[in-house]
């Protein structure tokens, strides 16, 4: 194999590579005989058919396979003979190649940057946190009142209101007839205004009465999930069975009881404690950002063009997904062009991050990967089988959960290192959002991400009965989302 550099500037590098015709032949007559030893051929035993009767019948057949291998072979040997740090996969282009001649292609490999790593043990950081307040514990617990109402069954002849509970009958087609299972129920218990059911149907049932027969038309939302339905027009028929009005539960040790906590003060302490990991889930997130903002300000180095741009582009298209996004589909280049700071810095930061753990030996675990794991299935209840699959016949997508870890492991790597002050501050100020860079007009636009597209984490325990307790806080309604 022959190399040479035909081109260098800045982190770019461009290589010629020449492979005699005879090593592509070894390679050819190596992978026949391979074949030999599996293919049967008339008037030859197993095994012993002759090469040039496999280079006759099978030369054409192995040599895209040939080609592959030698040019993934030998591109390997080059960027490890010359020590090379490829920022993104390097591109290859076959100049030329024909059966019996030299195979030249060449290779661009832009790599990363070579930068000293500032001294971790000098780094000063401030770690913002929070005092849980009486009155955010009080709101929750007047929530929890509310969620769970007593219901009395109303014996006059009422109409219904809004915060009413109706037992109700419904049987439901689309327009043109056609019936879609999951449009009936029986004695389901429905709040008016509960947002239990898509748009228009509650409303249409206020003012009704017991034992009253309604026909509820609606329009399913385009983006409903069965497609049999978004977007189609339906109806419904409704029998009012009985109408239940309910008075906020007293805050009691019954009520505590009820949740499946011991006493009142069991369940204040169980609401403090999630207010509490709520917080520090954002000091968590602040401190991270504060670091982050330390290690980018005393780093500059050239960045890799092709992943400044990767990065770009992935930013770009995240936002013109995102429905609830200000992309709205397609973004003005004026848009696009402010995003780029971000994408620079998340790339930098992304490198620093990356040095700094090589320095410092950090490594995922396979155990810490399959809690990420479990962590995502957690958050698909009843579908924690088909999300353990999804995980196990796509490596890919697995090895994707590392990089979140990694990037929060080397973080409190550096964290151990640096001098980390604690600053109080207001709950307000704790949760207010920031920019990812301060002062660009990104804020909205990145979709409130923390820095290098990092994730929250959802590792948590199996329920138990406290914490059903504190699930329930964080409920603003007793309905379930049930959408018919």
């Amino acid at each position: 194999m022959q190399v040479k550099e035909v081109k260098s500037s800045g982190l770019e590098h461009e290589f010629e590579v020449n492979i005699p015709a005879n090593d592509i032949q070894k390679l050819v007559d190596a992978e026949l005989l391979t074949m030999g030893q599996k293919v049967k051929i008339p008037g030859f035993r197993p095994g012993k058919v002759p090469l040039n009767v496999l280079k006759q019948k099978y030369t054409r057949h192995v040599m895209a396979d040939v080609l592959e291998k030698a040019v993934q072979e030998s591109s390997h040997k080059l960027v490890t003979d010359k020590k090379l740090k490829p920022a993104i996969q390097p591109k290859i282009e076959v100049k030329s190649f024909d059966e019996g001649k030299d195979l030249t292609y060449t290779i661009k490999v832009e790599v990363l940057p070579d930068f000293k790593v500032m001294d971790l043990s000098k780094i000063k950081v401030e770690k913002p946190v929070a005092d849980v307040e009486k009155k955010a514990v009080d709101e929750i617990l007047e929530n929890v009142a509310e969620n769970n109402r007593d219901l009395t069954a109303i014996k006059d002849d009422r109409k219904a209101k809004k915060g009413d509970v109706l037992k109700i009958d419904f049987h439901g087609k689309r327009a043109d007839g056609f019936e879609v299972p999951g449009m009936h129920g029986h004695d389901h218990d429905l709040e008016l205004g509960g947002g239990q059911f898509i748009p228009g149907f509650e409303d249409q049932l206020i003012g009704t009465k017991k034992g009253d027969h309604v026909h509820v038309n609606v329009t399913f939302p385009e983006n409903y999930n069965q497609k049999d339905l978004a977007g189609q027009d339906a109806v419904f028929h409704v029998d009012v069975k009985e109408i239940q009005e309910g008075k906020p539960a007293k805050l009691n040790d019954d009520l505590a009881k009820k949740l499946g906590l011991e006493s009142m003060d069991a369940l204040r302490e169980a609401v403090e404690e999630q207010i509490k990991a709520d917080q520090e889930s954002y000091t968590r997130m602040k401190l991270k950002k504060n670091l982050l903002d330390i290690l980018d300000e005393n780093h500059s180095f050239k960045l890799p063009a092709s992943m400044v741009e990767q990065e770009h582009k992935h930013i770009i298209q995240q936002l013109e997904r995102d429905p609830n996004g200000p992309g709205e589909g397609k973004m003005e280049d004026a848009d696009k062009e402010e995003l780029l700071p971000l994408a620079e810095r998340r790339v930098r930061l992304g490198v620093v991050l990356a040095e700094i753990g090589q320095q410092e030996k950090v490594e995922v675990s396979q155990q810490e990967l399959q809690q990420a794991v479990i962590a995502e299935a957690r958050k698909y209840p009843g579908q924690e089988k088909m999300v353990f699959d999804y995980y196990s016949k796509n490596p890919q997508v697995l090895e994707s959960l590392r990089a979140p870890l990694f990037e929060d492991k080397v973080v409190d790597s550096i964290l151990d290192k640096a001098t980390v002050t604690e600053k109080k501050v207001s709950v307000e100020d704790l949760m207010a959002d920031d920019e990812e860079i301060p002062g660009a007009k990104t804020k909205k636009k990145t979709a409130k991400k923390s820095e290098s597209s990092s994730k929250k984490s959802a590792d948590k325990k199996p329920a138990s009965k406290k914490e059903t307790a504190k699930k329930d806080t964080a409920k603003k309604s007793s309905a379930k989302k049930t959408k018919k």
